[in-house]
């Protein structure tokens, strides 16, 4: 089914739209105000490069394919896109399902831009075709590990869901934490009820909880049960994956979803650029935009930036991926392959550890930041 796009296939002069393709969680069990985020995001790059004359005067159309969290749709999806004719593909937010979308894309030599996944093993060997705007989850986890370590926790308990994504960030936790004689304590978030959860804190003497679990189930009952039990008045709640950013977070639990500590990717200022596109942005969404729509307007950015310079033609799509060079909403944007990276990835991109303001929820605090630093390639 072909989904809404931001222009016709044929722009006013009768030349052919150039197509992105476009991968977002719109429907459950994705992260849906993720998703809406991100197109929001996609959806206001493309409409201002048209305003602008578009490319070489041609259209830039937007193909958007729904993945809901479904790695085998989102592989189909670039299948279809490629047989569709796009230039390249762009976003998506969940990890496993960002990981499939690479895989094929590469398989098939389509340019993917991943705008928000996280995972490091993006694909399974070096590519020229995929590259990146986030930062690698070590790098982010590894912060937040940092960020609990100084603030006195050793004994860290990890509420989580079977996924490789999962499962990748309680390693990074781990490895960080041990060596400086802390412990992470799994529990399964699947096996163990809210009310069971919050006993097994006890019961282990943790000082913190980290949820790496679904939004907004099972997450938010697990706040709430444990923000309820009077035996766990000290603990700490962590969300490093990011679910308190979400404005569904603060209205369903309120006081309860304060001062839970989450990754974040913006600086400590947005560019000219940035701040500009903020106010569009909250023109457009119900809510103030999170750092998902600014990651969504940057592939366009750079997907732009890229096809005036280098043309339509994957080939010479991705071999410009070195070659980027332009101001986003969050930075100066330029991608290198730092050591370990299989694909092209801007290094690095700012982070930050924040939490809600426990006296007014809607309001962010900034606990720990990492600036935009360079990587050369």
């Amino acid at each position: 089914m072909i989904e809404p796009s931001t222009s016709s296939p044929e722009d006013r002069s009768g030349s052919p739209a150039i197509r992105v393709g476009a991968l977002v969680p719109l429907s459950r069990p994705g992260w849906t105000e993720a998703g809406r985020h991100l197109l929001a995001g996609l959806e206001l790059g493309a409409e201002e490069v048209n305003e602008a004359g578009g490319i070489g005067g041609r259209t830039l159309e937007l193909v958007v394919r729904d993945t809901a969290a479904d790695p085998q749709r989102a592989a189909a999806a670039v299948e279809e896109l490629a047989e569709l004719g796009v230039a390249a593909v762009a976003g998506e937010y969940h990890s496993v399902v960002a990981r499939a979308a690479a895989g094929r894309a590469d398989a098939l030599a389509v340019p993917f831009l991943c705008s928000s996944a996280v995972l490091d093993e993006l694909t399974e060997h070096d590519t020229q075709w995929v590259a990146r705007l986030c930062p690698p989850q070590s790098r982010g986890w590894r912060l937040y590990a940092d960020h609990l370590l100084g603030s006195g926790h050793r004994r860290i308990a990890v509420a989580a869901q079977p996924s490789v994504y999962w499962a990748t960030g309680t390693r990074i936790l781990r490895d960080h934490v041990l060596p400086h004689g802390g412990t992470v304590i799994e529990l399964d978030a699947g096996a163990l009820d809210p009310t069971a959860l919050c006993d097994e804190l006890v019961r282990r003497r943790a000082t913190a909880l980290l949820l790496l679990v679904g939004h907004p189930e099972p997450a938010m009952p697990i706040v709430t049960a444990a923000r309820r039990d009077e035996r766990l008045a000290g603990l700490l709640i962590g969300a490093p994956a990011g679910q308190p950013e979400f404005t569904q977070w603060a209205t369903t639990l309120g006081a309860d979803g304060a001062a839970v500590p989450f990754l974040r990717y913006l600086p400590e200022r947005l560019t000219r650029l940035g701040l500009r596109v903020e106010a569009h942005l909250r023109d457009r969404l119900p809510e103030a935009p999170s750092f998902v729509a600014y990651e969504g307007y940057d592939a366009i950015t750079v997907l732009a930036d890229v096809l005036r310079s280098h043309g339509t033609d994957r080939k010479r799509i991705a071999a410009a991926w070195p070659h980027v060079d332009v101001e986003g909403t969050r930075g100066r944007i330029r991608f290198s392959r730092p050591s370990g990276s299989r694909v092209w990835q801007w290094a690095w991109p700012s982070l930050q550890i924040t939490d809600r303001d426990p006296a007014h929820p809607g309001r962010f605090r900034v606990l720990s930041a990492k600036a935009q630093d360079d990587v050369a390639g």
